[in-house]
């Protein structure tokens, strides 16, 4: 009988430890042991040059003048500003941070106003100071309007920039045999023909008439033989290209407009 209770004893404890072992075998998973690994999502950030950020900058501060002067004076507000652009560097020239002329218009004859001398045709060439950019684009307006050799301009299809372009090297606003090209170019590239329709109150429709605007430079190519074959000088294909030496590469492209 004692034989009996000992051997119950025996199996209970057996019992007990045979639970107690399998409670310890499982594991319970606390909400803090699990580690959740969020991937973070790559993305790609796109910046403008600086030349470009000064150039949709300058866009942006004279639209609304351009377009007042279209609806004034008939001129294209996509070439006031494209004209703008291009002769004042995007506002950075020397002679546009000192003098408000955006557009390199002369002294002339008649000029009462303060004045400013810069080289260009000839050593201190004779240039008009504007107190207010506003007016510079209003003497740009009355220059082409008060001249007989613009008046064929003024006939072209309201807001046809590639004639206008056209046009103002015929009529010998500058002799740069490039300079409609450039204007077409920075028109197309910065959509400001959009202005032009929004005076005329019609749609907008981006168009290219696919200027030359980029080289790719080629075996045996050098600044020098670049420059000539565009007509540019090599200190602009540096400067549009922000190098700050002659070499370039096989393969290599560069801009041929500010």
């Amino acid at each position: 009988m004692k034989l009996k209770y000992i051997l119950i004893v025996v199996v209970i404890i057996g019992l007990f430890g045979s639970c107690k072992s399998k409670k310890t075998a499982v594991k319970k998973v606390t909400k803090k042991e699990v580690v959740v690994i969020k991937s973070k999502k790559q993305t790609t950030k796109t910046t403008n040059s600086p030349i470009t950020n000064r150039t949709i900058n300058y866009i942006n501060t004279y639209k609304k003048t351009a377009m007042e002067s279209m609806r004034k004076y008939k001129i294209p507000a996509s070439i006031t500003l494209a004209q703008g652009i291009l002769e004042s560097s995007s506002g950075n020239s020397e002679l546009t941070r000192k003098s408000n002329n955006h557009f390199g218009i002369k002294c002339h004859k008649g000029w009462k106003g303060k004045r400013v001398y810069h080289d260009d045709d000839k050593k201190d060439d004779c240039f008009r100071v504007y107190k207010d950019p506003a007016n510079s684009f209003k003497d740009h307006s009355l220059f082409l309007t008060g001249r007989t050799r613009y008046a064929k301009l003024f006939k072209f299809k309201k807001g046809d920039y590639v004639k206008w372009a056209k046009g103002l090297s015929e009529a010998g606003y500058a002799t740069d045999r490039r300079y409609p090209a450039k204007l077409i170019a920075l028109i197309e590239k910065y959509n400001l023909h959009k202005y032009d329709t929004e005076v005329l109150g019609k749609s907008f429709k981006k168009k290219t008439t696919n200027p030359v605007t980029n080289h790719i430079v080629l075996k045996g190519d050098t600044l020098y033989s670049i420059s000539k074959k565009y007509g540019l000088t090599v200190e602009e294909l540096k400067r549009f290209n922000g190098l700050n030496s002659n070499e370039i590469n096989i393969g290599q492209t560069l801009s041929l407009i500010k």
